[in-house]
């Protein structure tokens, strides 16, 4: 018997160091790969100034100069009522609609997040002190800072001034946050910040978690339920908030995945849509990074299985043949930026660590890393391994 015993625990010991060993791995191929990249962008992000919500202003937005504002992508002038409320072609995006708010907080997550990847490498504390002054910008400076809500956003001329679904905008805090938290735990943020970026975080997560327009988010049956789940995880995380984690981690459980994933991997809701290629990595990044953000010791999503089968593991072994050949894809070709895709997607690396599987970086290693395409980049809104690491 107590060699027995022996023989389990020294199998488990290979066991861990096998796990081990192969996320080092990952860790120092992603290091490799991204070094060169990363500091060539930090050495032009350190001279750059904040630009915020304030600093553009659109005369058809309801909302104050504070206030973050867009319009849906998708809506169109109606050639038979020039002047009229718009019209929606799904799929196809109306590059004269406002959309400046969005990119400066694109603007904003990459410079943050490539500042802090800078940091990681170099324990230069010049990159943090460059990312916190567009921290404090968006967050806590008086005269530049946005309202900690999103109610005017994804706004249609002639029918809404803002949507819920306008809330999947705010993807791009998230690794803001994520830079906040890594900032906190390395002990190079000051108090002040500490106590300042929390405030504001804890705000909006109480607007998402209560007003109407989160609500409805939250409960979308696509892409954009993951997104709220994603981001409110996030925000959750970072200001210590137990009873939002849970409530996200019940969410992936009982909701996401049973109710989005079929039996083979694949999500049908965004197969049914005009850019199903898009929309398949995107959700499948969305939830890979939730995952992350949310298993711990005691709750690992990445091994939870629904009672019919579905987990995380089938919703990549679903997507990845057609992220290594994308001329397999059996489905209908997206409408537009059918070929701005793959990059190196976010679940490629989420998935090496929380599934220990160095393939997976094998195929994120061959792919894109520092994509400029608009659309490719509004949907990714994981772009820096280094902070997660």
């Amino acid at each position: 018997m107590k060699n027995l015993i022996s023989l389990v625990v020294i199998i488990n010991i290979l066991l861990i160091i096998g796990s081990c060993t192969k996320y080092s791995d990952s860790k120092e191929i992603i290091k490799e790969q991204l070094k060169e990249g990363v500091l060539r962008i930090a050495a032009m992000n350190i001279n750059e100034v904040p630009i915020t919500v304030t600093s553009y202003q659109c005369d058809r937005s309801a909302g104050g100069i504070h206030d973050f504002y867009s319009e849906g992508d998708y809506w169109w002038p109606n050639e038979l009522d020039p002047e009229g409320p718009y019209v929606q072609r799904d799929g196809q995006t109306n590059r004269n609609n406002f959309v400046s708010h969005r990119h400066a907080m694109i603007r904003f997550s990459e410079i943050v997040a490539n500042l802090t990847s800078a940091y990681t490498l170099t324990k230069d504390k010049k990159y943090i002190e460059a990312a916190l002054s567009h921290v404090r910008a968006w967050f806590m400076d008086e005269h530049t800072k946005m309202n900690p809500n999103l109610l005017y956003a994804q706004a249609i001329k002639g029918v809404t001034t803002g949507r819920g679904i306008g809330i999947i905008d705010t993807i791009h805090l998230i690794e803001v946050i994520q830079s906040l938290l890594q900032m906190e735990l390395w002990g190079v943020l000051s108090q002040e910040d500490i106590l300042g970026t929390k405030e504001w975080v804890s705000a909006y997560l109480q607007w998402l978690t209560t007003h109407p327009n989160g609500l409805k988010e939250m409960n979308a049956k696509n892409n954009h339920g993951t997104c709220w789940v994603m981001q409110v995880a996030m925000f959750a995380k970072y200001t210590s908030n137990d009873t939002i984690l849970q409530l996200c981690v019940d969410r992936y459980k009982n909701i996401l995945l049973p109710d989005q994933m079929a039996e083979d991997g694949s999500f049908p809701r965004e197969l049914n849509r005009t850019k199903p290629y898009g929309y398949s990595l995107f959700n499948l990044d969305a939830m890979s990074t939730l995952c992350y953000i949310l298993s711990t010791d005691n709750e690992n999503l990445w091994a939870y299985t629904t009672d019919d089968g579905k987990n995380m593991q089938k919703g990549i072994d679903f997507m990845l043949p057609f992220v290594i050949d994308k001329s397999l894809w059996e489905y209908t070709p997206d409408v537009m930026y059918w070929d701005e895709w793959p990059i190196a997607q976010p679940f490629l690396f989420f998935g090496s660590i929380g599934l220990n599987n160095i393939e997976y970086i094998k195929v994120w290693k061959s792919l894109e890393h520092f994509p400029t395409n608009d659309e490719v980049v509004r949907n990714l809104p994981i772009r820096n391994p280094l902070i997660w690491l």
